[in-house]
Formats: C-alpha cells, structure tokens, sequence
C-alpha cells in the first residue's frame, strides 16, 4: 500500500544501497521494487536467495543488461507517493533533528500518523 514498515538512517554521504539488505531481513515478499541505486549483482542475488524476485530498472552504465517486469515497477510509485507524505512534516524535511536518534523518533512518529490516517480514512487515502 505504500506505507513504510521499516526505515534505516544512512550518513548524508553514504550511500542507501548499503542497507538494502538490513530493509529486507525478516520479511517474506514475492517482489522487491526499488529505484536503479539498489541495481547491483550481489542485492539481485540476496533477493534471489531468499525467493524474491528483484523489480529493479538496470544502470545504463550496466555490462550485462538485466531485464524486469516494467509494469510491476510502476507500483514503485507508492513509495515516492510515501516520501511526499513524509515531506509534508516540516520537522522531517528540514532536517530540525540533528541527532540519530531524535530524528529517527520523528519519522517513527510521522510514519505512525500516516498510518492512522490510512486507518481512520480509509484506502480511499492512497489515491490522493
């Protein structure tokens, strides 16, 4: 549906890509859907490993280009449709938090309301 189920916190230099593995641990899915930051052989073969079939566009840069199923990566829309969600808390995109764990609590509580509010509205929410 789009909601978050987990968030991990990277250094503003480092890359995401780092913690992918740490994202999926302990969930069972049939498809992981992630942007072309997440493209790398070894992340492709974890989720293969575990069952899970990667829906990640190729780098241009790629060797070997790898093919996946387009229409299953417009789903991906839901997360960025998230991230606008998670943008409209003026705490979280302004970064006010300059602590780890201060600002990790604000997005557990901002992830939180959007979950209520999933709750108290309806699925009708996520169109919007």
């Amino acid at each position: 549906m789009g909601n978050p189920v987990r968030l991990i916190l990277t250094a503003g230099q480092a890359s995401e890509y780092g913690q992918a593995p740490h994202l999926i641990e302990d969930f069972a899915a049939d498809y992981v859907r992630a942007d072309k930051g997440y493209d790398s052989d070894q992340f492709i073969e974890t989720l293969q490993v575990s069952g899970t079939t990667g829906v990640i566009p190729p780098r241009r840069n790629r060797r070997k280009q790898r093919t996946y199923d387009q229409e299953l990566y417009k789903e991906r829309n839901l997360v960025e449709r998230f991230f606008q969600k998670l943008k409209q808390f003026r705490r979280i995109a302004t970064r006010y938090e300059k602590l780890k764990r201060n600002y990790q609590a604000m997005l557990n509580l901002a992830c939180s309301i959007i979950w209520l509010a999933l709750l108290l509205t309806g699925p009708s929410t996520l169109l919007r």
